[in-house]
């Protein structure tokens, strides 16, 4: 094998048997295809969430389970096809027994009346959670949203998944401002809930390829402290689909790269290797 590059591995992926759009055959042929030798499949786990009927994992994953490791042994020798899963915080499901684990926050639930909102996928959901759940304080929707994380995070995740996602629909600044104190505040309280020495930190350039952001997740002043932490990342693409399986790896690692990282993770079958970032 050539010298290790971050492109060698991508392991946040989703496929026809989630919200995926290609089937799991076109996903590992083309990351077979684009030079990954590292291929993880990372299905939505299932949820209690009404919305998410289709977009997620049955609560049996035999089906998943057996795909993934079809393809795994097809692949044997030639590309390492991993089993594992984005687990959602509103899950009811366990990600044990899987090579490796995703956590997420995707949702924000109402306790008081039942109600589960997105926050990720359209604005008028958005919109509809600040008013309802918190009476139209968006701050305060910020501060449930990072509380999640913080949560998700203390369970020690193979990877932390797109940790500022609450930023996906704001980026003309329209919900509030990223600058501001008291959320880059919120933010920081939440990283500092994870364990360096146990999680990987994900920059994750899915929102690019769908054309919601023009930067990866998290933010710089988020990765300048997850390496002051002593933390690792890994580098993702969040692909639904066969032609974004290593998109924007290059603005990854810049990013990784202006942060003060110099390395990244490869996610393999033998545990994390360490790799130099591309362009570092």
């Amino acid at each position: 094998m050539s010298a290790l590059k971050p492109e060698l591995c991508s392991v946040h992926t989703h496929s026809t048997l989630c919200d995926g759009k290609s089937t799991p055959e076109e996903m590992a042929a083309a990351a077979w295809a684009a030079g990954v030798r590292y291929f993880g499949f990372s299905g939505h786990s299932h949820t209690f969430c009404p919305d998410d009927g289709g977009g997620v994992l049955p609560a049996d994953m035999t089906e998943y389970r057996e795909a993934v490791l079809r393809l795994r042994r097809e692949y044997e020798g030639r590309m390492e096809i991993l089993l594992g899963l984005e687990w959602e915080s509103c899950s009811d499901v366990s990600p044990e027994g899987f090579y490796y684990w995703i956590g997420s926050v995707h949702n924000l639930h109402d306790r008081e009346t039942g109600k589960y909102y997105i926050v990720d996928w359209e604005m008028e959901s958005l919109a509809r959670c600040c008013v309802e759940m918190f009476h139209g304080s968006f701050p305060a929707l910020i501060g449930q949203y990072y509380a999640d994380v913080a949560d998700v995070a203390a369970k020690k995740p193979t990877i932390l998944g797109h940790f500022d996602l609450i930023t996906k629909l704001n980026g003309d600044g329209e919900l509030f401002d990223e600058d501001d104190r008291h959320y880059r505040a919120a933010a920081l309280a939440s990283l500092h809930a994870a364990d360096p020495t146990a999680t990987l930190l994900e920059i994750n350039t899915g929102a690019m390829s769908r054309g919601y952001r023009t930067a990866p997740y998290p933010a710089l002043f988020l990765l300048k402290e997850w390496h002051g932490m002593g933390g690792r990342i890994i580098l993702t693409s969040d692909s639904h689909s066969a032609d974004t399986v290593i998109f924007g790896y290059d603005a990854a690692a810049a990013l990784a790269t202006a942060a003060g990282f110099r390395e990244s993770v490869l996610l393999t079958s033998q545990g994390p290797v360490i790799c130099p970032l591309t362009g570092s």
